[in-house]
């Protein structure tokens, strides 16, 4: 881990540069409007830690109503728990004992839950837990058109969950009903159809595991794209929203149900950068590529400055453009918004939290690199 970029009190003009940056009055105004309309609806929220895979972040929103935090590895759930996070959900499937004995060993100090789509995973996660001497709760996970893991929903489902329920050292816990590709559809009622497809395969699960007389406490699912759908549909009881804290360009591309771009939430996860050459007549070169913020999903964006469009990225360098107006000048500072967050978050080893223009905080990312 590298030394933090900046001192607390630090200008904006004194980090240095590249750094990922938190804008903190979006950040918390993004963290108490999602906590606002949870409450308002009687469902939990259980923030995705693949998006920040930090501890400080995870303790804010907890702080404001979350349940706990889900991961999607098991080194991501030991950094948590390590760092006090006491309830955590592994929202993948976890194969390999190696794997499940260091996840049945957090058991001892947080309440541990993971995923299964088959009966070996079942069988392979009992004999961690009676290993370990600790228990491990579990959830199904159906296919609800995302089509990556996921067991058919309905009596499938329902025997995959007796199971579990049957195992010792395991409890029943649920559903996972996550439907990733329907957050990126551009149009509202896109997402909202392919959400109602999800709700119907839940529906179809609760109703096999009730003639099998088995409870289920929680379905869970949903993200920053479709969470308004989940919340609403008398069936979720868990939502796993994540990028909501942050937002990046993909979501910001979106269309809200107005018609309008979606206007959920701010861009309060930045990528500060600094011009470190302007050779050119028409563009400027900054310190920020490849390995400063993912572009997986496109080219980051200046915050602010729609004339200064980010037209070339390599490992070390970034090349934006002048196409109006005033360009840059060496050395000055720009904000780029990633248009992926996840991935970018994990390129670096702190936050640097600025408040009124100055860096009022600095958080570590513990999960960085926790790819097992």
């Amino acid at each position: 881990m590298q030394d933090p970029p900046a001192a607390i009190g630090a200008a904006l003009d004194e980090i240095d540069t590249p750094a990922l940056v938190i804008d903190l009055e979006a950040f918390d105004r993004n963290v108490a409007r999602m906590a606002t309309y949870v409450a308002s609806t009687g469902v939990a929220l259980r923030a995705h830690a693949k998006t920040h895979r930090s501890v400080s972040v995870a303790k804010r929103q907890i702080a404001a109503g979350a349940v706990g935090q889900c991961v999607q590895k098991v080194g991501e759930a030991e950094a948590l728990v390590r760092g006090g996070i006491s309830d955590v959900l592994v929202s993948n499937e976890v194969v390999g004992d190696a794997k499940l004995d260091r996840l049945a060993a957090l058991a001892g100090t947080a309440r541990i839950a993971l995923c299964f789509d088959s009966a070996e995973q079942v069988a392979a996660a009992s004999r961690a837990a009676l290993r370990a001497g600790m228990e491990l709760g579990g959830l199904v996970e159906i296919e609800v058109g995302m089509g990556r893991c996921g067991i058919a929903p309905g009596l499938a489902a329902g025997d995959l969950a007796r199971r579990i329920a049957d195992a010792p050292g395991l409890r029943f816990e649920g559903l996972q009903a996550y439907h990733g590709r329907a957050q990126h559809l551009v149009g509202a009622a896109e997402r909202r159809s392919a959400i109602n497809g999800a709700i119907r395969a839940v529906r179809e699960t609760l109703d096999a595991l009730d003639r099998l007389g088995l409870v289920c406490r929680i379905v869970g699912g949903a993200g920053t794209g479709t969470f308004r759908n989940e919340a609403e549909s008398g069936v979720y009881t868990e939502l796993q929203a994540g990028s909501y804290v942050f937002m990046d360009g993909e979501y910001a591309g979106l269309e809200g149900e107005d018609g309008r771009p979606y206007a959920e939430f701010e861009h309060s996860l930045f990528v500060l950068a600094g011009v470190m050459s302007v050779s050119g007549a028409d563009w400027a070169v900054v310190d920020a590529g490849l390995k400063s913020y993912s572009t997986e999903k496109g080219a980051p964006q200046v915050f602010g400055r729609p004339d200064l469009p980010v037209t070339g990225v390599s490992d070390e360098h970034g090349k934006i453009e002048f196409r109006s107006g005033k360009g840059l000048r060496l050395g000055e500072r720009v904000m780029l918004v990633p248009g992926h967050c996840d991935p970018t978050v994990n390129l670096h080893d702190w936050y640097v939290g600025v408040r009124d223009g100055r860096v009022a905080e600095l958080w570590p990312i513990e999960a960085r690199g926790a790819s097992r």
